[in-house]
């Protein structure tokens, strides 16, 4: 980690959170943010456990630790595609506090070049592994200046069953670039280690289990799955 980035984490994990405004799109209740520490300002995005929408087939109060997860598994394959992001306690309770990217909303995967859609191999091999169930198209963004691509809202991920919903299906059929592979591979070795630790406090156990054995599976077949054709592969609505 960076100097930047450990000076990013300590603002977020300790820092002093003031709200600016609420985010209206989305069904679960979600916040711009201020941090306050050490003299720096630093935008956020909060989103508390207490504003999460109850779902049939997610665990209550459980998307704000499915972001963190997120964030730790995109690290552990040295993707960095999530934004930085911790749970902590806030102004509405325990959510989870990400990083805000500075981008442009009207730039999103339907209006995207040719050029940056083939950047998003990584962000394809990712959702498959976290099994995310709503990369829609304005889930994955290009921060401003550094024209870094990254991917937003992963509360809905890392769920046992198949429910890989995305718009991203351009490389299915698709081997699996072997920096990707390599990349996996690592990951894969991590989660019988200190990687399954770091993320017990927010998966159960038969969750863990099925994200090693999507490692095993993308890492055995090696290419880029086909749509499936027994269920709904897109998110609703995809933007």
């Amino acid at each position: 980690m960076t100097d930047k980035s450990e000076v990013l984490l300590l603002a977020l994990q300790n820092g002093e959170i003031e709200l600016k405004g609420q985010f209206t799109r989305g069904y679960n209740y979600t916040f711009l943010v201020n941090i306050h520490h050490a003299g720096d300002e630093i935008p956020a995005v909060y989103k508390p456990q207490k504003g999460e929408q109850p779902l049939w087939d997610f665990p209550e109060n459980s998307l704000a630790g499915r972001e963190v997860t997120a964030y730790l598994v995109s690290q552990a394959l040295g993707f960095g595609l999530v934004p930085l992001t911790v749970l902590r306690d806030g102004p509405f309770g325990l959510g989870s506090l990400q990083q805000y990217i500075d981008y442009n909303p009207n730039y999103h995967y339907f209006t995207f070049k040719p050029a940056d859609r083939q950047r998003l191999r990584p962000m394809a091999l990712f959702d498959l592994l976290v099994n995310n169930a709503d990369r829609k198209g304005s889930h994955m963004i290009f921060q401003k200046r550094t024209l870094r691509l990254f991917g937003i809202d992963h509360g809905l991920c890392f769920r046992v069953e198949d429910k890989l919903r995305t718009v991203v299906w351009d490389f299915a059929g698709e081997d699996i670039p072997p920096e990707l592979l390599s990349a996996l591979g690592s990951l894969r070795s991590a989660l019988t280690s200190n990687l399954s630790v770091d993320l017990q406090p927010y998966l159960s156990p038969d969750e863990l289990a099925a994200l090693a054995a999507r490692a095993d599976l993308l890492l055995a077949s090696g290419k880029f799955p086909l749509l499936p054709e027994d269920r709904r592969a897109y998110p609703y609505p995809p933007l």
